[in-house]
């Protein structure tokens, strides 16, 4: 089986130089989340989160706080604004547990 699965293109974000870093299997994960999540209001994203994250302990996909806010980073620089004030909503209910800041590098 392969560590990673094709899902057609890539969202922009995924091919920014900020997540270049970041191992494949773990932008495929965020970009199903991302994708998953869009159109939801912030309690279905939090219903979305919880499984998300177990599944990625399962899987031993570990986010360090560096692959975390180089991810946020990216999909921000791709965002419109209305994206980018939901994406602040959800990072505000998320809290310093999160371990991303929304501004996040520059």
């Amino acid at each position: 089986m392969s560590e990673s699965q094709d899902f057609g293109p890539r969202p922009a974000w995924m091919e920014d130089e900020l997540v270049r870093e970041i191992p494949r299997r773990k932008l495929d994960f965020l970009g199903q989340l991302f994708e998953q999540g869009q159109g939801l209001n912030q309690k279905e994203m939090m219903a979305l989160m919880l499984p998300m994250l177990r599944r990625a302990k399962a899987e031993h996909l570990n986010f360090t706080a560096q692959e975390m806010n180089a991810a946020i980073a990216a999909i921000r620089k791709h965002s419109s604004s209305e994206e980018l004030s939901r994406i602040d909503q959800i990072l505000a209910k998320a809290g310093p547990q999160s371990g991303a800041k929304q501004g996040g590098p520059s």
